[in-house]
């Protein structure tokens, strides 16, 4: 039976850019290449661009750090999509958990077109190099851009949490970043479905309201529901 995700506050992030090689798609290049070849005739709208992944962490003093390489994405969901076989890596990103007026959650449906098909999860993308500036992985960057791009909607309307809620699920380190709406859970799906009505190939297909774990379903991913559950819990 596996572990629940481990849930934490994080006070601050001191996140790296130290590129070095990554054996895993090194050595099993021939096969991910095969591997993704089928993906992209399944799902053509897949890209093979630039991912970071976290090679080295630390957490000490409410300060959580690490460093990060870069990899392609082909090599990345390879991993992923094997079960994250032990490959010296962690897959760790930022979110950004939408909590509205009211305390509700909500939570993106990801399109059809996506890698992630029917998942239901916070505003969030695996850092790239767009992260990147001065040699640090800008997370707070990375949750304006993912939240902008998903939903239409602009960081700077939001309040946001100090720290971070970290989840942790074995090689998978979720950051979430809450940031709480004056609108109503209602008016912000309202807002946000128009936002996806006005695009021609949305990446969300449908925004979804938890306002406790009983809107809980398979579709969401551990990290996601611990993130909740614990949230819901303080409340």
């Amino acid at each position: 039976m596996n572990k629940p995700p481990l849930v934490l506050h994080v006070d601050n992030l001191d996140l790296n850019f130290k590129q070095k090689p990554w054996d895993f798609a090194v050595e099993r290049a021939a096969e991910i290449e095969t591997y993704f070849a089928e993906r992209q005739r399944q799902t053509p709208a897949l890209w093979n661009g630039q991912v970071l992944l976290m090679h080295r962490q630390v957490l000490s003093d409410g300060v959580f750090r690490g460093d990060f390489l870069q990899t392609d994405f082909a090599s990345f969901s390879a991993w992923r999509t094997w079960g994250m076989p032990k490959a010296a890596v962690h897959d760790c990103f930022a979110s950004a958990g939408l909590v509205s007026a009211d305390g509700a959650f909500l939570l993106g449906v990801m399109g059809g077109h996506t890698f992630n098909s029917g998942r239901v999860y916070f505003s969030c993308g695996t850092p790239d190099p767009s992260d990147i500036k001065d040699g640090k992985v800008d997370f707070a960057f990375s949750v304006a851009r993912e939240l902008k791009e998903e939903t239409g909607l602009d960081v700077s309307e939001f309040a946001a949490e100090p720290g971070w809620t970290m989840a942790v699920d074995g090689a998978l380190i979720g950051l979430v970043k809450i940031l709480r709406s004056q609108q109503s859970a209602e008016d912000l799906r309202a807002r946000i479905l128009k936002q996806l009505a006005s695009e021609a190939e949305p990446e969300l297909a449908d925004i979804r309201i938890v306002r406790s774990p009983a809107d809980f379903d398979a579709r969401m991913p551990d990290f996601v529901k611990a993130v909740m559950r614990e949230h819901f819990g303080r409340r």
